[in-house]
């Protein structure tokens, strides 16, 4: 028989609307005002944060900038600025760790803590909690609230977070289960996306009670995999071990452009410099990559009849320098206007794959010697790594591959994935 854990474990900290807070705390004038912050300064894109205000009225992630400016007249849309989030994101963590160690930052805006001794006493959590929220506001931010949860295990501490929106404290005991949380929807649990839902749906599986008491091995059923009896034993209070760090599989970067920067010529600008900020955060990771891909989205609409997506992929000898990797680009930059594509772009993506260890690499010294090509290569490659070191010490673009006109000066390509925060030095690649 299963014996459901009594007491807790976890703080799970969630900051609330985080990239609209940090810019309401950076412009004071923004703050109490709906505020919607968006990858680009379109109505052709979508809404990336909502602050709270904007929320109210219905504006959501992934709402259309345009039908978020019917539902809300007074939004006032601002672009992101990762670069900022991060510093932010930093500044808090640094607070935090003052009364807990960081276990695991789950995203930009999310941190789980284990409470260990005294700290599992519910008083002793809560005034921990309260104590993270006053360093936060005091030292960083007001408008930096968060919402915070205790609980036995990492995910009912992360369920609790969700119990109570803005600035929430909720303490959940596995014992209270599943009674608890019997109003919750199942796609509201941390892990069911829409179409595990359906699946359980089909399964006759329409609420947390229903769930709360199948048997492991039904629920790995339904899931048709191992991931689901594990899954079933984190609701019920008990922690699993997941391998947290999985081996590199790519580097790449991706970039919706702005509507003055869709034709092809000037899209091929953004191309290069996502291709030259891939190949400089790759080397400072240690890599060397030996295939390199390119996905591109048209300006056209999905229905149109057009092209509306287009991808392909060249492989090349195994390289870490920026040059090797413009030559792949070019290539397969002829070969899409070959393929008789639109002539306006709306997004793209550069990406490396194949990645090798640069310590797993064993050169052969003696081709080295003779091979006019790998000494040009590798000529390369130290010009790679100097402009990489004049550029992290004067600043973005410092020294370039070509030239970037004026309006992408500022230009990084740098953004925040769901579960990937950048480092601060890829700001300066």
């Amino acid at each position: 028989m299963l014996e459901i854990p009594t007491g807790l474990g976890w703080l799970y900290l969630d900051l609330n609307s985080y990239f609209a807070s940090v810019e309401q705390h950076m412009n004071p004038r923004l703050r109490g005002r709906p505020v919607a912050v968006v990858p680009s300064d379109t109505d052709a894109t979508c809404v990336i944060a909502a602050s709270y205000e904007a929320k109210a009225m219905g504006v959501k992630t992934g709402t259309m900038v345009y039908k978020a400016r019917e539902i809300c007249p007074g939004l006032v849309t601002v672009p992101a600025r990762h670069d900022r989030y991060v510093e932010y994101h930093h500044k808090i963590m640094d607070q935090i760790g003052k009364f807990l160690p960081l276990t695991k930052i789950c995203s930009i805006d999310e941190v789980a803590c284990r409470l260990m001794g005294d700290e599992c006493r519910e008083e002793n959590a809560l005034e921990i909690a309260r104590n993270i929220k006053e360093a936060i506001a005091k030292n960083v931010g007001p408008s930096l609230g968060s919402s915070i949860g205790i609980g036995p295990n990492r995910f009912l501490a992360k369920v609790a977070s969700n119990l109570q929106k803005p600035n929430g404290l909720s303490v959940l005991y596995a014992t209270e289960l599943p009674e608890r949380l019997a109003h919750i929807e199942l796609s509201d649990l941390p892990g069911i996306g829409r179409n595990m839902n359906k699946r359980l749906m089909r399964a006759g599986v329409t609420d947390l009670p229903t769930f709360w008491n199948l048997e492991p091995k039904h629920v790995r059923r339904i899931w048709n995999s191992v991931e689901g009896e594990r899954f079933w034993y984190a609701p019920h209070g008990i922690e699993t071990t997941v391998n947290e760090d999985p081996v590199r599989r790519t580097v790449g970067h991706s970039h919706v452009l702005a509507p003055v920067m869709r034709p092809r010529h000037k899209a091929r600008i953004v191309a290069r410099r996502l291709t030259l900020k891939a190949a400089s955060r790759m080397r400072r990771l240690g890599y060397f990559a030996k295939l390199y891909s390119l996905y591109v989205r048209f300006d056209v609409p999905k229905n149109s009849g057009e092209r509306y997506k287009w991808q392909s992929d060249i492989k090349i000898p195994l390289a870490e320098d920026s040059f090797s990797f413009l030559r792949a680009l070019n290539m397969l930059g002829e070969k899409m206007i070959e393929d008789n594509t639109p002539p306006r772009i709306r997004q793209i993506s550069v990406s490396f794959y194949g990645l090798v260890p640069a310590d797993k690499i064993m050169p052969d010294m003696f081709k080295e010697l003779d091979d006019p090509i790998s000494k040009k290569q590798q000529r390369h490659a130290r010009l790679s790594v100097a402009m990489d070191d004049i550029n992290a010490k004067y600043g973005l673009d410092t020294v370039v591959l070509g030239t970037l006109p004026e309006s992408m000066s500022r230009f990084s390509g740098t953004k925040i994935a769901f579960t990937r925060i950048p480092e601060k030095a890829e700001f300066h690649e």
